[in-house]
């Protein structure tokens, strides 16, 4: 299988979908944090689970990815690595815009949608994750417009496939990309 990039806001469902597109397909799947935590590893934090980024530890890290862009860059470079051996769908902000090789989609979903995952994936008020989501979105589309001049959720000439999720399974999601994908060029 060609490496499928999915891509979308914040609390579109990326990562639940390329679960769901591992399991179907039994290719591994790998996402910008897990990558970072390896990086973390590397320089000797104890890294646990998906939690682990709330733990002191984890802010530590956070605060000097933060310092250093350079953490990004060697993030994405090890991810267009990945993504060039094929075999694997990948969550990413930034590599369907950085990598040359894969099936790119993006996760079309409105922000009231975003906003009810996040409230049931976390356990959170919606008005909480209506703030968070909100923050997100400004956050991160002025970290890849600065480093990269990436224009999140505006700019979709990288991508091979737009799925409107909002009202769908990530089943139904997950069905649709592999059944699109199929006759996609990587």
């Amino acid at each position: 299988m060609k490496a499928l990039i999915l891509s979308g806001m914040p609390a579109a469902g990326k990562t639940a979908t390329a679960q769901e597109i591992s399991k179907k397909t039994g290719v591994s799947m790998a996402g910008g944090g897990d990558v970072l935590k390896e990086m973390a590893r590397e320089r000797g934090y104890s890294v646990t689970d998906e939690d682990w980024w709330d733990t002191p530890d984890g802010i530590k890290f956070l605060r000097e990815r933060e310092l250093n862009p350079d953490f990004d860059k060697e993030a994405d470079r090890r991810m267009i690595e990945k993504i060039e051996r094929g075999n694997i769908v990948v969550t990413s902000y930034t590599m369907p815009w950085l990598s040359e090789r894969g099936v790119k989609v993006w996760l079309e979903a409105s922000k009231d949608t975003r906003t009810k995952r996040m409230a049931l994936r976390d356990s959170i008020p919606i008005d909480r994750a209506r703030e968070i989501v909100s923050v997100r979105d400004r956050e991160n589309y002025e970290l890849y417009k600065k480093m990269y001049g990436i224009e999140l959720g505006v700019d979709m000439k990288p991508f091979n496939i737009i799925i409107d999720v909002n009202n769908k399974t990530q089943e139904q999601v997950a069905e649709e990309i592999l059944k699109e994908a199929g006759d996609k060029p990587e």
